[in-house]
């Protein structure tokens, strides 16, 4: 029998460290103690600024506008694009809490799509359900870096009367026939959050073309009467019906999270070849296993692999269990959307108990059911990401084996159930050992 792996050491929270050439901007910004966007002298233009016309360039859109958080730049994408109480927003159900949240706290009315296979968002479902609830909106989030077929979406969407409104927090740098992932809807919201793909701590960007859209964005952001200060926005008579009707929400960015992100911005499509060249290790080598199913990528989408995604073919509750077990103890920390109760970022719509609609999801329910979810930061060699593939198969080899351990993998009794003649880690300890860091 071949030698088990060593036990895996490296923290999937860890990132990579800021930039000396941002830390050095950012040391700069906080000598001069202007913090606040609007803190600015005459003739100087804000770091927020900066960043908010940098990132539009980048993305080939007119305007742009960096928020505190992806979730608040998706409230203010919601309520700039005119979301009423009571409206109906359909939305994929493969996503993060924050998500619905959002619909929620805009007052809409949510409206849970199918997944298919590929966990994006089943183009049928969403056709037959644009027929029966007559939505105005469409909130697609692009959850975890998998893009669906956009041309198909955009069709129906403009079949239907539908507005799309994306959600790019794991698609940033990435695109659909090459045109960039937030350029296909009317607005599209960005996360700098830590795990993202630029990475200010928390932080978020909204991009549009419609100068109605951005004007009202602005003065919903919390810009008071200071408009004028902002680089990427509209003349300024566009502002002039809206600015004694909209409330101040402060959903602002500050000047030191923008300072970090500038220098991150001309780095991010290397990072993302970087992030590409990590998962391709570890996705070749979980497709040599027959329990694992990855989905097959679209060849048009071109990814930014910054976590993988795949489902336990043939495998019950009991021994996905172990599984986690396993990988866990050997360092290796895998998330799992098929949890009962929600843990850590991990929950499905059926967690979500403040919807509005209590609708089935068959399709949904069936691969969720046994879909694990992996961060691969960068932080990881492409040694690192070998080792980590070799502890997953290991894991699964042994499951489909004789048994779940041999010899050298017992665990000390005092730490598991007995059930039958099989060693099964209790659900407590899986979600001990597995409790996930925060992801929203």
């Amino acid at each position: 029998m071949s030698e088990a792996p060593k036990v895996f050491r490296k923290s999937f929270t860890h990132q990579e460290p800021i930039s000396e050439t941002a830390i050095t901007r950012a040391t700069e910004v906080l000598r001069s103690g202007k913090l606040h966007r609007y803190n600015v002298d005459p003739g100087e233009t804000s770091e927020v600024s900066m960043l908010e016309a940098e990132f539009a360039a980048y993305m080939g859109m007119r305007y742009c506008l960096a928020c505190a958080s992806c979730g608040s730049a998706m409230y203010l994408a919601l309520k700039s694009a005119g979301v009423q109480p009571g409206d109906a927003i359909l939305c994929n159900t493969f996503t993060l809490a924050p998500v619905p949240g959002m619909i929620e706290n805009a007052g809409g009315r949510i409206i849970l799509v199918e997944i298919g296979p590929d966990y994006t968002i089943d183009l049928h479902d969403l056709e037959e359900k644009a027929k029966h609830y007559r939505p105005k909106w469409l909130l697609l989030s692009h959850m975890r870096g998998h893009t669906a077929d956009m041309d198909k979406v955009v069709s129906i969407c403009r079949e239907h009367g539908v507005s799309l409104i994306e959600d790019c927090a794991h698609t940033m740098g990435a695109r659909w026939d090459g045109q960039k992932s937030g350029s296909f809807g009317l607005v599209s919201c960005f996360s700098t959050q830590t795990y993202k793909h630029m990475n200010s701590g928390e932080g978020g960007l909204l991009v549009t073309n419609d100068e109605q859209l951005i004007a009202r964005a602005i003065l919903y952001s919390g810009s008071y009467m200071l408009y004028d200060k902002h680089s990427s926005r509209p003349d300024l008579e566009v502002f002039a019906p809206y600015t004694e009707t909209i409330p101040n929400y402060s959903c602002r960015m500050d000047n030191l999270r923008a300072s970090i992100l500038r220098q991150q911005l001309i780095d991010l499509d290397a990072q993302c070849c970087r992030w590409n060249e990590r998962y391709r290790v570890i996705e070749s080598r979980l497709k040599e296993i027959p329990c694992i199913d990855c989905p097959i990528r679209d060849p048009r989408e071109a990814y930014v692999g910054s976590s993988i995604q795949f489902n336990l073919v043939g495998l019950d509750e009991v021994r996905i269990r172990k599984f986690l077990f396993e990988t866990e103890k050997r360092g290796v920390h895998i998330k799992w959307f098929g949890r009962a109760e929600p843990n850590g970022f991990t929950s499905s719509y059926r967690n979500w108990r403040y919807l509005n609609e209590k609708e089935t999801l068959p399709q949904t329910d069936r691969i969720l059911s046994t879909l694990c979810d992996m961060r691969i930061p960068l932080t990881f060699s492409i040694k690192d990401c070998e080792h980590i593939s070799t502890i997953i198969v290991t894991c699964l080899k042994t499951l489909s084996g004789e048994g779940l351990f041999d010899e050298r993998h017992a665990l000390d009794s005092s730490s598991v159930r007995t059930e039958s003649t099989e060693i099964v880690p209790s659900t407590a300890q899986v979600d001990a050992a597995t409790s996930p860091e925060s992801d929203s």
